[in-house]
């Protein structure tokens, strides 16, 4: 049994801090946000996935996971906290969280400690946040990169979350993980922590690896998205299906055409291409010109459905779907979001939020003239104007006959898989 610290307790750092319990060991979780450590304290998870509440439950049980707002003394710290792109959207990582994470936990340190940082970060973040460590205590031994670790030094690692919302047990236990050391003596500390629940292959690496490793993994499913969506638009300027001619041209036993849709959210793929584009902008112009693609993408589909409603008086939209994928609730980085936002804009539609993952408007929505969250009947009854964003179960089980003889602007296939 480890003591662990576990800085952050959002979609990767609490399932991780349920886990690393529910496996006997004795857990702190951090958060700085107040509201999560009491939902925490109370047992429940601050966001919907499948049988968390149920491992959160039980690590509370056993006294094994505590959250409180301050880190405390452990043998190793984990640091899992949100990376988003900068100020105004800017194509660079916003590291000041992971930053205040290393100062806070800067203090505690002890030798022979282990700091893995899960976040998925630019190329070169670990060897920074150990630099950082070296200037805030001088009288610790940190580890260079390339070089032996010194004796009683404080390790650091790189192991980058890779579990999908909605999949997030199965996946942080079956998935293989990579473990990124600033030496082979920290990869080879990190891996026995991540060997104690991992049925995957964990594979050791230098941290640099690590991290490009890791943003290469959402930049492949951000260009290959991309190249879909750009297809799809090809295919609607020549009034071609683009599912029929993506399903025909999977046929050939070596393309695999991914689907389109209304765009790319989540918090990876629609960020994580930038943190690898910025390490050398000059050579990545096809990682920066797939961005472009796909943060279009919403602003197509909105297009698409103004030009169905101008010649209707004042109609209404039922924007089917907000969240960024299916059958879950979280919407960062929408694309249905965005597409709702920009009809939502001038308040000249009516516009009819269908979303049975939320049981409220999200805060950007929320008040504006003209729009309401309504439930499936309703929106199908009072709609001039079906715009399918989201492919929730929900929607896959209405029978075609309710889109029959309607307007409709599928963005997302529904009406091709049904």
């Amino acid at each position: 049994m480890q003591r662990l610290c576990v800085m952050g307790l959002g979609y990767v750092g609490l399932p991780a801090a349920a886990m690393l319990a529910g496996r006997g060991h004795q857990v702190v979780g951090c958060d700085t946000d107040p509201r999560v450590v009491a939902a925490v304290q109370s047992g429940q998870a601050h966001f919907h996935e499948p049988d968390l509440d149920m491992l959160l439950a039980a690590a509370l049980t056993t006294g094994r996971l505590t959250a409180q707002a301050v880190p405390a003394p452990a043998e190793v710290f984990v640091i899992a906290v949100p990376t988003p792109l900068g100020p105004c959207c800017s194509p660079r990582a916003d590291l000041s969280c992971v930053e205040a994470a290393t100062d806070a936990i800067a203090p505690l340190l002890r030798p022979g400690n282990l700091v893995i940082l899960e976040s998925t970060c630019p190329v070169g973040t670990t060897e920074a946040l150990a630099a950082r460590l070296a200037a805030a205590r001088p009288d610790l031994a940190l580890p260079r990169r390339g070089q032996p670790a010194p004796p009683g030094c404080v390790h650091l690692a790189h192991c980058p979350e890779r579990v999908l919302p909605g999949s997030m047990l199965r996946e942080l236990v079956a998935n293989d993980r990579i473990i990124g050391g600033l030496t082979p003596a920290c990869a080879e500390l990190a891996r026995a922590v991540y060997a104690g629940f991992v049925t995957g292959r964990c594979w050791i690496t230098d941290s640099r690896t690590a991290e490009l490793a890791k943003l290469a993994e959402n930049a492949f499913r951000d260009v290959n998205i991309a190249f879909a969506n750009e297809l799809a638009s090809i295919c609607e300027a020549v009034e071609v299906d683009p599912w029929a001619a993506i399903t025909l041209a999977n046929r050939h036993p070596r393309v695999a055409i991914l689907q389109p849709g209304a765009g790319v959210g989540g918090h990876c793929i629609a960020v994580d291409p930038w943190f690898l584009a910025q390490a050398a902008p000059e050579r990545s112009a096809l990682i920066r010109t797939a961005r472009g693609v796909n943060e279009a993408k919403p602003g197509q589909v909105a297009a698409r459905i103004r030009a169905l409603a101008g010649g209707m008086d004042r109609p209404a939209i039922a924007c089917l779907g907000l969240t960024y994928k299916a059958d879950v609730e979280d919407l960062r980085a929408s694309p249905a979001l965005a597409v709702a936002e920009d009809l939502a804009r001038d308040g000249t539609l009516r516009l009819l939020c269908c979303d049975p993952m939320l049981p409220t408007l999200p805060p950007s929505l929320a008040g504006r003239p003209g729009v309401a969250l309504v439930g499936i009947e309703a929106a199908l009854v009072q709609a001039d104007i079906l715009a399918v964003l989201v492919p929730h179960a929900a929607f896959r089980a209405l029978p075609p006959q309710v889109f029959a003889d309607r307007v409709v602007v599928d963005a997302v296939g529904l009406l091709r898989q049904a």
